[in-house]
């Protein structure tokens, strides 16, 4: 499964860390190439000459190895693997990996990669519920970073909850599984859109909508963490967005939003359209702030924006994939169907506000794909970046149908 792919396999002090000689044994099984780093203190763990032994190349702990007299370049080896594996990593670790504390050969060797970098937290129960360790798994998961999350269990100090690190034998399957995708990728370029977009009344007011951008982003994401090249034009949200493969564009209105979005289009691959866009915009908004005197009502004229997805599908090529998206809240699926052929899509993706957890203000959605061709896919209610993996396995399908 990993045949050939040069694999980097970082551990830290934690009692998990006996588990990692198997690890170290299947992806050899599998094919990999493993250089194994340790931080000092999980040498207290298990021992250099372990897993030398069993991944067939002497293991690296600091920047200098004073047993052949030179340095371990943590830039060479950045750029050098394919992918890095984190496991187990602690609370310690995650704190220094989110802010960029490099005092050991691990984090510094972490900071300078430019490939996938999973890792698999372990560590207490408490611990794990932590603020400040929430807080930093968010951080490298905003970052571009894939979390395998802990599982529940009994735990070393007794208790039972999360905390305990994923089996090697699953970090050996996402691991497999997020390799395999990114390649189809590489080299692709994309555009997505995010968030709402808000038209202003006067300067200060404005016409907008309840979308947090949540959903957009998750695609962004999920596309550069498989590889491609993404810009991504999103609309006022409070979600960070980082990740080394992603180009952010901000912008306010739907007029914005369409000039940022004609400039990389017809250089994109693969564009996903997410953006909860105005339909209408004020017609004649004001330089000066409203004043409320009372007495009258207000009468504001209203005029459509530019349909931004229906101008770029009159635009595409034969080779582009182009998504789009529909929240309905009655006649979804004929309302998604006609949007789907009117603006000339390979797909679109609808929701509906009828179902619960799904649309605005939700960390989950639920969704159909409607394809060009005919074929329909329904999915339960998941997380929006699982729904996101979902969009993009399909995007995929897609592509390998043009080749």
């Amino acid at each position: 499964m990993l045949q050939g792919k040069k694999i980097i396999l970082g551990i830290t002090g934690s009692i998990a860390a006996y588990k990692i000689p198997l690890l170290v044994r299947l992806l050899i099984k599998n094919g990999a190439e493993v250089q194994v780093l340790m931080t000092p203190a999980a040498r207290d763990f298990v021992t250099p000459l372990t897993l030398s032994t069993l991944s067939l190349h002497p293991v690296m702990c600091n920047g200098f190895d004073p047993a052949n007299g030179k340095w371990n370049s943590h830039v060479e080896m950045g750029n050098w693997a394919d992918a890095i594996v984190l496991a187990p990593v602690t609370a310690n670790t995650l704190g220094k990996m989110a802010n960029g504390l490099a005092d050991n050969l691990l984090v510094a060797t972490y900071l300078a990669a430019k490939c996938p970098v999973y890792f698999a937290p372990a560590m207490d129960l408490d611990m794990y519920r932590h603020p400040s360790t929430q807080k930093n798994i968010a951080a490298l998961q905003s970052y571009g970073n894939i979390l395998i999350e802990p599982q529940e269990g009994e735990l070393a100090s007794g208790l039972c909850g999360a905390g305990r690190m994923e089996e090697p034998e699953q970090i050996l399957a996402i691991l497999a599984e997020g390799l395999k995708k990114k390649s189809l990728l590489i080299g692709k370029t994309a555009l997505v859109t995010a968030g709402p977009t808000h038209e202003a009344i006067d300067p200060v007011r404005f016409i907008g909508n309840q979308s947090g951008g949540r959903m957009g982003i998750e695609i962004a994401r999920g596309l550069a963490m498989r590889g491609a090249d993404v810009t991504l034009v999103c609309g006022p949200s409070n979600i960070e967005i980082s990740h080394r493969n992603i180009h952010l564009i901000k912008v306010t209105s739907a007029a914005e939003m369409f000039e940022k979005c004609s400039g990389v289009f017809a250089a994109s691959d693969i564009v996903v359209m997410a953006a909860a866009v105005a339909d209408y915009t004020p017609a004649h908004p004001l330089e000066n702030k409203i004043k409320k005197d009372g007495k009258a009502p207000i009468t504001l004229e209203l005029k459509p924006t530019i349909d931004i997805l229906g101008t770029l599908g009159k635009l595409r090529s034969a080779n582009q994939v182009l998504a789009g998206f529909a929240l309905e809240t009655e006649n979804e699926r004929g309302n998604a169907l006609k949007k789907l052929h009117n603006k000339n899509l390979d797909f679109i993706v609808l929701n509906s506000l009828r179902d619960a957890g799904a649309g605005f203000g939700h960390s989950t959605n639920k969704i159909s794909i409607l394809k060009a061709d005919g074929c329909e896919k329904e999915f339960p209610l998941k997380s929006k970046a699982e729904v996101a993996a979902d969009i993009i396995d399909e995007i995929e399908n897609i592509l390998k149908e043009k080749k």
